[in-house]
């Protein structure tokens, strides 16, 4: 394909971000000939971004019941069509400025919101540009559904009959799994400490470090099982200080590190993976076939997340953080307990989705001769 691309995501956590370089890295690889820009909806030049980001930032930390009934509140028959038709107006500017800095021949959206302002401008008659929008999430939330996106990418069936149940017509919805980078593939390595090997417990709260990650910490040093504690901590310095400043347990040395981009590295030598259901980090630990323990998901989509990971049984949540270690005693006690969620994860795993989506998009606009705005 010939043209630009533009992948349009909002740095809310690093997920929808990873989502997109995933897939402008295969786009990359196979159509070299075609420009293509990853652009963050919410970035630090836009006011509107930081503000957006500043608040949901504030209500899941500070209120998250607000949020919470925000979520379902915008997800009503009644009212979902109001706070879109509000979300486009705040955010159509920022849009249209981009699509006429950019010039795209094609619209790819990792986050609801640049996707509701871009169908609000086609159904305005602004623009006249095909609109892809990649799922990022285990349930679809209303502000991603609108008659005007020509392709969704979703993660499963479910969600597929989900929007047809909502109008969207079938061709439309391709189940590929939401896109995880080439990083992620099934290597399972042994983890060692002095000559012995033992299990690790991989300890995640996003890139923004969120959640009880102390009491976490704390509560598996109860374990009598003996296994490594490693904890990113994402871009959360201080959470990094002060997890640095406890001891290790004798049975439970601990490691804690910021942000890396090893991830998939630590997740190929754990045997267990504690983290918020966000649903790129989860995916990612489906391809590497690794059982997760939910923590401390957020009001909405996380929640959704959750539900649909313990339903498919490669997932336990856990609601209380002092039943973590009895719980981590039982579960290694039980190797067939965690190869069953191995084998689950194994058959919901998606490990081509974005190569899957690049070759129906590719397929499917190649021949698309977009017109653009007026200026």
């Amino acid at each position: 394909m010939n043209g630009n691309i533009l992948i349009v995501s909002a740095s809310i956590g690093a997920g929808h971000t990873r989502a997109a370089e995933a897939v402008r890295n295969e786009l990359n690889l196979l159509s070299p000939s075609a420009h293509v820009t990853i652009v963050d909806f919410l970035d630090q030049r836009s006011a509107l971004g930081n503000f957006i980001k500043e608040v949901y930032l504030k209500m899941i930390g500070v209120v998250p019941d607000i949020y919470d009934f925000l979520y379902h509140w915008s997800q009503e028959p009644q009212t979902s069509a109001n706070a879109k038709n509000a979300t486009a107006m705040i955010m159509k500017a920022r849009m249209l400025n981009l699509i006429c800095e950019h010039q795209p021949d094609l619209l790819v959206f990792t986050h609801p919101f640049p996707c509701c302002a871009a169908a609000f401008l086609r159904r305005t008659k602004k623009i006249d540009i095909p609109l892809a929008a990649v799922l990022t999430d285990f349930a679809p939330h209303p502000m991603w559904i609108h008659n005007e996106i020509d392709t969704y990418f979703v993660a499963s069936e479910e969600m597929k009959q989900s929007l047809c149940d909502k109008g969207i017509e079938k061709g439309h919805i391709f189940v590929t799994g939401i896109p995880t980078s080439t990083q992620f593939v099934k290597k399972k390595c042994s983890h060692s400490k002095e000559g012995m090997t033992i299990p690790m417990v991989l300890v995640m709260g996003g890139s923004l470090g969120l959640g009880a990650v102390e009491k976490t910490v704390t509560s598996l040093m109860d374990a009598k099982t003996g296994f490594e504690i490693m904890v990113v901590t994402g871009n959360n310095f201080k959470l990094k200080q002060r997890l640095s400043l406890l001891k290790s347990a004798p049975l439970h040395p601990l490691t804690v590190i910021g942000y890396t981009d090893q991830v998939n590295e630590l997740m190929a030598s754990a045997s267990i993976l504690l983290t918020k259901p966000g649903a790129l980090t989860c995916s990612e630990a489906l391809v590497m076939e690794l059982p997760m323990l939910l923590l401390n998901p957020i009001p909405g989509q996380e929640e959704e997340n959750a539900v649909y990971l313990t339903e498919k049984g490669v997932a336990l949540r856990i609601d209380q953080v002092c039943s973590l270690a009895p719980l981590l005693d039982k579960l290694f006690a039980s190797p067939e307990v965690l190869n069953d969620m191995k084998a689950r994860a194994h058959v919901l795993s998606r490990p081509n989705a974005a190569k899957d989506i690049v070759t129906i998009l590719l397929k499917k606009f190649a021949c698309k001769k977009p017109i653009f705005p007026a200026s």
